[in-house]
């Protein structure tokens, strides 16, 4: 997370409501003395409350070595639009020099297993997810794999639950500029290539969200 306290003043509500959005992120766990933190990428559920993050990894995963020891310390990292904001951009003091403006939650907690017969439930809960923001495209199921199929999918995975301690989130959109130099650099923001989801981005340095 961004230092600056000008970032990090969007509410709770709001920061969950992006993690919940995106439902994509990178999960680390401290892995002690076995050399640093084990990361992995993963999509997951994050409940209406915002106290408990559902998602699944596969048996391989080194992680599951250390939850099957016990619950362990963790950090779901939930990334967003970004970009690279180029001086010039903001057609204004020449001392500023280059930055890169993004979005990013954080939810911290304690992660752990959960029982093997929650997966059937949450596979559907995580397909619909997303299967919802396809329509008018008829929902796919895990009822369309065949049962010998989806056994064999299910034994290849296990459930975990982050359980949500603390909610961090940094909206970096040069609120530490004029309007008119933040404006001025989200024109350039929209056009470019140098980030992902550059217009999203955009919009949001135009119309900043309310603080918490």
């Amino acid at each position: 997370m961004h230092p600056s306290p000008l970032f990090r003043t969007t509410s709770r509500e709001a920061n969950l409501a992006f993690a919940r959005e995106r439902g994509f992120g990178v999960l680390a766990v401290s892995a002690g003395d076995a050399g640093g933190p084990l990361l992995s990428h993963i999509p997951f559920l994050l409940a209406e409350d915002g106290g408990a993050v559902h998602a699944h990894l596969a048996r391989p995963n080194p992680i599951l070595k250390y939850l099957a020891e016990g619950e362990r310390p963790a950090v779901l990292a939930v990334g967003g639009p970004d970009s690279y904001i180029s001086p010039d951009w903001y057609e204004a003091d020449p001392g500023l020099v280059p930055t890169w403006n993004y979005v990013a939650v954080h939810l911290r907690g304690v992660l752990r297993l959960r029982p093997e017969e929650t997966l059937p439930d949450h596979l559907d809960e995580l397909a619909a997810q997303f299967e919802e923001r396809l329509l008018p495209k008829q929902p796919w199921r895990t009822s369309k794999v065949p049962e010998r199929q989806l056994e064999a999918l299910m034994r290849a995975i296990l459930p975990v639950e982050l359980e949500v301690e603390a909610v961090d989130g940094t909206w970096k959109l040069n609120q530490n500029r004029p309007d008119e130099a933040r404006l001025n650099a989200a024109r350039h923001v929209e056009g470019s290539e140098l980030g992902v989801e550059t217009a999203v981005l955009a919009g949001l340095m135009r119309n900043l969200p309310e603080a918490d």
